[in-house]
């Protein structure tokens, strides 16, 4: 493995650059993304093109992302319009779109499709707010699962003990910077999952 350690000694701080390190930051980004990725696909009662883009449709005798065959615009805070680039496939789009559990149903003019979201009942923010709370501790234990990966290597193969406790001390911060970004990426989609 790699490491290229630099240590710098400036006014009682010490900056390091381990490639472990900077591994474990770019997984937890990976991590954080993912989360990201996942809270912008849940329907919160408000129109937006994440929840329908990914939608896989069977063009051309080949599968393919909705937002590569079809226009998707948002026409008001419920609805969604999906405009087919060409009109021939407008059959398989809505067939794709009916897989979504999204609680309506999509309507087809012969132009463009629209899907209405209903608004959210109470019992379906609770049941989405649980949602939230298992992706967030998904990527938790994701995070916690590679700092492990990173701590064990480093108190294996780190001979020099000052060199280990830094670097295991640098590993524990960058752990908890990511997990209050969970804990904020969170709360911030709770809030938005809540909001009537």
């Amino acid at each position: 493995m790699d490491r290229n350690i630099v240590i710098f000694n400036s006014s009682f701080s010490i900056i390091m650059a381990d490639q472990r390190i900077t591994d474990f930051i770019a997984q937890t980004e990976k991590t954080l993304a993912h989360l990201h990725g996942e809270y912008s696909r849940l329907q919160t009662g408000r129109a937006n093109a994440s929840l329908v883009e990914h939608v896989m449709v069977d063009a051309y005798d080949q599968k393919q992302e909705l937002r590569a065959v079809a226009g998707i615009s948002l026409d008001d805070a419920r609805t969604i319009i999906i405009q087919p680039w060409d009109k021939a496939i407008m059959g398989e789009v809505e067939a794709a779109l009916q897989v979504l559990d999204l609680g309506t149903s999509p309507t087809n003019d012969g132009n463009v499709i629209r899907i209405v979201l209903p608004p959210m009942t109470e019992e379906r923010r609770k049941q989405m707010t649980k949602i939230v709370h298992q992706l967030a501790e998904e990527s938790r234990i994701s995070i916690r699962q590679q700092r492990q990966t990173i701590h064990d290597d480093v108190k294996k193969n780190e001979t020099d003990e000052d060199v280990r406790y830094t670097l295991i001390d640098e590993l524990e911060k960058v752990t908890k910077t990511a997990n209050e970004k969970v804990e904020e990426s969170m709360k911030k989609k709770e809030e938005e999952v809540m909001t009537v």
